[in-house]
């Protein structure tokens, strides 16, 4: 039912007397508290909308300005939200009932309107057009959980297929440094006797070469589970930025060396001193320095850029090795990614995924430029922080 309180209707007619006659009607019925306008052109029905709120809209459907079916989509389109009632002569009310369809919510034959028949059709239509909007309402709001769930059960069906792949990828990348040991252990076991002293300090040497492979996976999958799971924090202390950048490039360069790999290092602008993660930062140019001259090839540069701004450093890695193909290019900061044309070269596809982890716990940026057969550019952005 239709609550109690003042009901407003705009009655669009342009018969000055029957407009009266309807408003004789709902007096006679005694509709409840209601206030009722008349206008009589539809281009006035549509100006009082804007400056007025109604509860129902009572329109002829044959105006000076609007003929028929026209006027209904400007007065929906204006006021969706309000009921319209149509009032037809008798021979229109094959065109009464195809307003309906089109969004009407009632219509009334002019001749067989009486003070009840008004009543009912107005209660009506306030009533069912209250209730699709109910309805409306409820859909949109189901609608969107609906949306909500899908996109949680996508991201559960990621998650889980990531997670098989991760323990699949992780039980392969164990599984070759521990069959060396036991391998090894076996060796030094059965042929104690038989073997070399030089024999068995290589086989200890391969023992404990894998034990420190295992242990550097295992702490390497340890930071990106404390990564994901918010875990990994910041611990900002003051530090010679430069002083630290070349302190790395000399403990990389042996293996730059062993490579027969030019290793440069250049620092350009004002670095002073200001708060950075030491932790983080090894990780981020360990890994990619390491990278760089893993897939550079022999008697190459591998050059080292850091470059002091007004509110950020910016670290550039570059080598001229092997490059990394573009369509690799969108993974390659996941964890157990590598590049397709990696070939034999070692390595468990998680130094990119923990350098990324580490710079956004810094609050930067890590971007890559690469091409095949031409080399590969690691560019990470660190905001600056002075105190």
């Amino acid at each position: 039912m239709v609550a109690n309180y003042l009901v407003k209707i705009l009655l669009i007619e342009d018969n000055l007397a029957y407009a009266r006659l309807l408003q004789e009607f709902l007096m006679q019925a005694q509709f409840q508290e209601f206030t009722l306008v008349h206008v009589k052109r539809l281009g006035e029905g549509l100006e009082e909308l804007t400056e007025c709120n109604y509860d129902v809209i009572l329109l002829d459907l044959t105006l000076p300005d609007s003929e028929g079916l026209s006027s209904l989509p400007s007065l929906i389109g204006q006021a969706p939200s309000i009921p319209i009632v149509v009032l037809t002569n008798t021979n229109d009310e094959e065109l009464a009932i195809e307003a309906v369809r089109q969004g009407a919510q009632d219509y009334l034959i002019k001749r067989q309107v009486n003070p009840d028949v008004l009543v009912r059709s107005l209660r009506y239509a306030i009533e069912r057009k209250q209730l699709l909007e109910s309805l409306r309402t409820v859909n949109e709001a189901l609608q969107i959980r609906v949306e909500e769930r899908t996109a949680e059960l996508l991201k559960a069906n990621e998650l889980n297929q990531f997670k098989s792949e991760f323990v699949s990828m992780f039980s392969h990348d164990i599984r070759n440094p521990l069959n060396t040991i036991l391998l090894a252990a076996g060796l030094l076991q059965n042929y104690d006797e038989k073997l070399t002293k030089e024999k068995k300090l290589n086989h200890l040497q391969i023992i404990r070469s894998s034990i420190k492979n295992m242990a550097q996976l295992l702490d390497e999958v340890s930071f990106i589970g404390k990564a994901d799971s918010g875990r990994l924090r910041s611990e900002l202390i003051h530090l010679d930025l430069e002083a630290f950048c070349r302190q790395l490039v000399e403990e990389v360069r042996l293996m730059a060396g062993e490579n027969h790999l030019t290793l440069v290092f250049a620092s350009f602008g004002q670095l002073g001193e200001a708060l950075w993660d030491k932790s983080l930062l090894q990780h981020i140019l360990c890994n990619l320095l390491t990278n760089a001259i893993k897939y550079s090839l022999p008697d190459g540069v591998v050059r080292f850029e850091l470059i002091g701004q007004e509110k950020t450093v910016i670290f550039r890695i570059q080598d001229w090795g092997i490059g990394i193909p573009e369509e690799d290019q969108k993974r390659l900061f996941q964890p157990f990614q590598r590049a397709e044309n990696v070939g034999m070269i070692p390595g468990t596809g998680l130094g990119l995924a923990i350098a990324k982890k580490s710079v956004e716990a810094h609050g930067g940026e890590i971007v890559v430029n690469s091409q095949v057969g031409v080399g590969t550019t690691f560019t990470v952005t660190l905001p600056l922080i002075i105190i």
